[in-house]
This record gives C-alpha cells, structure tokens and sequence, in this order.
C-alpha cells in the first residue's frame, strides 16, 4: 500500500465533481459574466485552477515524469513565476495590487482565494485530486456570487470561505497528520528512494518552487563521493539515535522517523533512510524548497482572518484529536523530527502593508489557545517523554561564490571532536554551577546588562543546574545550557543584527522583569508601533508576554570564526548561530514536556534545572504550563563583554572577559577568535 492506495477511494468520489468544475472552469477563462474590474482576475485565476487540472491528470496517470527537463521548468515556472519579486507588483497574489484593481472591498478576500488555490499545486503533483476538487469549487461558487445580477453579497462570499475550511477540516488536518505518522503515506519516499537523482527532472515532481538553490545543491551532492554523502547521512542519524540513548529513551519502542529535509538533499537523504532503516524505523518525509517570494508568503500568513473564530477553531481541534485517534498506534510509533536546514539565503527583511490581513486582538489569542491545544493533543499521541529529535544545517549555493569552500567548512563544522568540547565545557560548568546570578554585558554599541538567576543545587557532588550539550541532537557541538530561575532575572538583551524563523530584526531590545517580557522594540520600521507588532506576530508568537525559557553559552568559535571569514554571520541558521556566543531562548525550556525525566550530564550528576514557575503548572493546566514556542537569541562574541559568574557569598568569576574565555584549561575556544 502507498499514497496513491490511501486517496485512490476519495479521488475516486471526486472524479465527477472534478470533471464538472473544471469544465465550467474553463468556461470562466475564456469568457466570464462578471463586473469588467474582476473580469481580469476571474479570468487568471481560472486559467491557474487548469494548471492544475493538467498536473492532476498527468500525476494520477504517473506520467508527469515523462516530461523533458525543458518541459518540467517550464512547468514550474507556469505555476510560479507570477508570484516571483519581477512580477508580484502585478500579481493579485499581493495584497496591495489586488486592493487596487479590485477595490478595498473585494480585493482582500480575493487575493486570499487565489493564495487558497495556489496551495493546491503540491496537491496536484501528489495525485490528491478531492483536495483540488474542492478548492476549485470554492473558486467557482465565490465566481458565481460575482456574476449574480442582482448584486454582489459580500455576506455570503464570507460564509462560503468560513463553510469551506470548517467542513473541508477533515481533509486538511487529516492529511497533515497521516504526512506526520503514517509510512504509508509514501510520496515523497518515492521521489527519494526511487528517482535517478543524476537526472534532475526528479525535483519537479514535488510540484514546489524549484530555483538554483535546489538544482545548485542537487548537482554538488551528486559530484559527492558515495564515502563523503555516507559520512554526512552518518553524522545526521547518529545524532538522532544518540538523542535516544543520551536521555535514557527506548528507541526500539518506536516504529518511524520523521526525516524533514530541502529539496536537493535527496542523496543524503537516502543514505539516511537506509541507516534509519537499520534500525528498523520506517520513515514519514516533509519536503520544503527555497520560497518563490517570501514577502508573497509574509502576505498571506494571517489570511486565516477571514474565518478564525472559536467555532472554527473548536471544529479543527476535534479533528485533529479524531485523526490522531484514528492513528494513534502509528501516532505513539513516530519517534521525533530529523531535520536538514539550509542557510544562506538573502536575509528577509518584510515589507509591512496595511491591505494584508491580520488577525485582530480576539483572533491573536484565540491563536494562542489554539497553539496551546494543538500542542497538548500531538503530545498526548506522540508522547513527548518518549520523543528525540536531530537537527543539522548545511549551506545553500545562494550564500555566494565561495559556497563549496563554505559547505566544506560547514562539515568540518559538523564533525568536530565532541569530547574535546566536552571537557572544555564540564569545566565551564563547574564554575557556572557555583552561581547564584550571572551577570551579561554588552559591547561596542551593545547594550545588553542582563542578570540570570540560577537554579540552587541540594547537592553540587550529586547535581549540576547545567546540561553539557556535545553533538547529539543538536548538531554541532557546543553549548552549555540550562532553565533559569525566573524571579531575578532581570534586564535588557540586546543584538544588533539579527535573524530568527527566516526574519531579519534590527537593534532587537527585549526587556526581562522576574523573567518574562516587560517590554521590546526594534528599528526595522520607522514607526514604533509596526517594530512592536512585528516581534509580537513573529518572537512573542502573539502572547503577551513570554519567559526566559533558556539561557545558554554557546562555544563553537570555529563557527563564529567560519561566520566572520565567509562574511556570513547574517546567514547563519540559529542551529549554528547559537553556538557562536550566549542565547537566551523566549518560550517554553528545552525540557518542555520532559520535565520529570532523569537526566546526567557525562559526569554522572543529574540535570535538576528543568522547570520553571510556568512548566511547573503542567499538571494543573497545562494552558498555562507551555507556550508552544521556543526562540533562541544570540549575542555575537564581538558584541560581548562579559559573563560573570555571581556566587551567594558575592565573590564573582568571569568565564568571559572582553569577549574572550578566560577560564583555566579552556584557552583553546580562543584560538578560533584570535585568528
């Protein structure tokens, strides 16, 4: 059984549905009976939905991989060049245009349908044609509404995009979480295990944008030794099994592997199925690509407006929860996420435009309850006290005419020698776990003066506050990291230059108050009150407020060094980057949802700074105990002064001085930054 057995009943049902709304589809692109201002986008939008039609006629027949390289471009193209920089002033995928030539009153919700449609293109590649089915119905009934003599009723185009997504929740949610558990659900293994990766007409059949980043990294894979693409493989997945054993997790428990990666990875990613494999895990796959447009997906990320209410968002929970339940031996089978990210993209900086549409104050918390439940209903199927995860980055050719030199460097990275690192960092921690407070300045512009309050140990012979974390789950090696006390913790974190979930900041400032967020602000836009909006949306996940979740030392100066040499610091994932200097991460702790799990540090002491006065509440109301978040900032050794140890007695000890280590026996982390 495979993916074209598991939708082979609803495509099914939905052949004469499809062949019904594609007909009066082509119809609308060739003439409609509409007012002449949307006549223009009736017509594109038609034209787009046949697209579709073709692909999804071609991939349920199997024979979109017949097609030449010529042929598949093209076709990507087709479906998004529209959206791209050069065309999206004229695209109606753009707010602001769609505004304009279709009237504030229109232009919204309709630019959002045509944004709706093109999320139906992975759809069509996938064979999934109910999913086309009904989005192409949606398109012609709003048409029809347009078309109505008697005028217009905006009432009733909302109802029918609210009516859509409620009753389509069993579609859409079901998919997303067979694509999380289920092995069955096998489209992209196909792609992987049994492609010609030589022949690169193999990453159009993902139906996702494919620029030079994908064929770029595609092609250097390939002209990797099978020795060189296993080491990489070998590196990833024996991460992901030490995550297992290093926290006392019974691996043998567990039934698949979800395997996250970018598109142009695939011979690494085999190679890894197969070690996954030996160790008797099937896998479930998620495949991103480069964006065709960011400031395109920046657009439509709070298009959900138009129907977000508390009904709504009780109808997606209870699916959600029926779907797991429906899966829930598969569900408990997934082990945890194994990610591949990419970096060296140009840093994203967004445009903010008034036509976008964003949630108001009632919907933003409503996402914040919505975030919360959803996390405790995936938790309570995909038991997070018996779940690891990896994760591992490496650049893309967009990072600029040294990217070999920079990969390179970047497995070098990747491999470094764990256990050098760790005794360096034991003897980091010694020191850190004597502290009552740590005290972190800035420098040369950084005005970062940050006092971070430390979980007391019972027994310092027995129990260390600090997790010494060595290439494991988080690769690569080197950081120390623990749950800070929150009341005391007190002070501004400020980084000049920043970037976080794919988001540039400016002069980030956050205020901490007893550990959670007093206040923030940043100078990407002129106007203060779009700086705060754009750290709620995308740092405070649109809560209020949020706690210091983790406070860490990051040590890899090799990394920081690579970041300087190859000027791409802006670059730098935060898988890396937190390695570059001290983080602190806003949400939950890195103990969210195990915080009753025993854990040592190689030394043999027990990890005990688990939990915080918010996690501590998880068996009360788990609402109020995690945030479903977790952000790490980072402040570059160049922008640090010190690290100061403050001890109960008041005596102090700086780990970090003028930017530089200065502890006894780990002068070797300097070497990278004097060079």
């Amino acid at each position: 059984m495979g993916y074209r057995d598991i939708y082979k009943e609803s495509n099914e049902q939905a052949e004469e549905r499809f062949s019904l709304v594609m007909e009066r589809i082509a119809e609308i692109a060739e003439e409609t009976d509409v007012p002449e201002k949307f006549d223009d986008y009736f017509k594109k939008t038609a034209a787009f939905l046949l697209q579709l039609k073709n692909v999804s006629e071609k991939a349920e027949k199997d024979t979109l991989k017949d097609a030449s390289l010529t042929e598949c471009e093209k076709q990507n193209a087709g479906l998004y060049d529209d959206i791209k920089a050069e065309n999206y002033g004229k695209s109606y995928g753009n707010p602001t245009y769609a505004v304009e030539k279709l009237g504030e009153e229109y232009g919204q919700i309709l630019s959002a349908l045509y944004a709706e449609c093109r999320k139906r293109i992975t759809d069509a590649y996938a064979a999934k044609k109910m999913n086309v089915t009904i989005t192409a119905e949606l398109f012609v009934e709003i048409y029809n509404y347009f078309e109505d003599k008697e005028g217009i009723d905006k009432t009733a185009i909302e109802q029918a995009v609210y009516w859509y997504f409620h009753d389509y929740s069993e579609i859409f949610i079901g998919d997303s979480v067979r694509e999380l558990v289920d092995s069955e659900e096998d489209f992209l293994y196909q792609i992987v295990m049994n492609s010609d990766l030589n022949d690169l007409r193999y990453l159009y059949q993902y139906g996702q944008h494919i620029g030079k980043n994908e064929t770029g990294i595609a092609a250097f894979l390939n002209g990797m030794s099978d020795e060189e693409i296993q080491a990489m493989a070998d590196t990833y997945t024996e991460g992901y099994r030490i995550g297992f054993a290093a926290t006392g997790k019974d691996l043998s428990k567990k039934t698949t592997a979800q395997v996250r990666y970018p598109i142009g990875f695939e011979r690494m990613v085999r190679a890894a199925v197969k070690n996954l494999e030996k160790l008797h895990l099937k896998v479930t796959m998620r495949a991103c690509s480069s964006a065709a447009n960011k400031q395109y997906d920046y657009d439509h990320k709070e298009d959900k407006a138009l129907y977000y209410d508390k009904a709504y968002v009780e109808r997606r929970l209870e699916v959600m929860k029926t779907s797991f339940e429906e899966m829930k031996k598969l569900a408990n089978g997934q082990a945890g996420p194994a990610v591949i990210e990419v970096f060296g993209e140009i840093p994203f900086s967004p445009e903010t435009k008034k036509e976008v549409l964003k949630l108001d104050e009632k919907q933003q918390q409503l996402s914040v309850y919505d975030m919360s439940m959803s996390g405790q209903i995936t938790n309570q199927y995909i038991i997070g006290e018996e779940r690891s995860f990896t994760i591992i980055a490496y650049p893309v050719p967009e990072i600029g005419e040294k990217f070999e030199e920079i990969f390179a460097e970047t497995v070098k990275i990747n491999t470094l020698d764990y256990t050098l690192y760790q005794n360096m960092q034991q003897k980091i921690i010694d020191v850190l776990d004597q502290a009552e407070k740590v005290h972190i300045t800035g420098k040369n512009g950084n005005k970062t003066d940050l006092y971070v309050s430390i979980w007391p140990l019972k027994d310092a012979t027995k129990e260390s506050a600090f997790e010494n974390c060595v290439a494991d789950v988080n690769i690569p090696v080197g950081e120390v990291f623990t749950s800070p006390v929150l009341k005391g913790t007190t002070g501004k974190l400020f980084v000049s230059q920043v970037y976080l979930n794919e988001l540039k900041y400016l002069n980030l400032e956050i205020d901490f108050e007893d550990g959670v967020i007093r206040d923030y602000t940043c100078t990407n836009f002129e106007k203060e009150e779009e700086c705060r909006k754009y750290i709620k949306e995308n740092v405070l996940m649109n809560h209020e407020t949020l706690p210091m979740g983790e406070f860490a030392i990051g040590t890899n100066t090799t990394a920081y060094r690579m970041a300087r040499d190859f000027d791409i610091a802006d670059k730098l994932p935060i898988l890396i980057a937190e390695k570059t200097g001290p983080h602190f991460a806003v949400g939950d702790t890195c103990y969210s949802h195990e915080e009753d799990m025993v854990t040592y540090n190689p030394d043999g002491k027990q990890i005990v700074a688990r939990e915080n006065d918010f996690s501590k509440l998880r068996s009360e109301d788990m609402s109020k105990a995690y945030f479903n978040c977790h952000t790490d900032i980072t402040i570059p050794y160049d922008e640090l002064d010190k690290i100061t140890v403050i001890r109960k007695d008041g005596t102090t000890e700086d780990i970090i001085s003028d930017g530089r280590f200065v502890l006894a026996g780990i002068e070797e982390l300097n070497k990278p930054l004097d060079r």
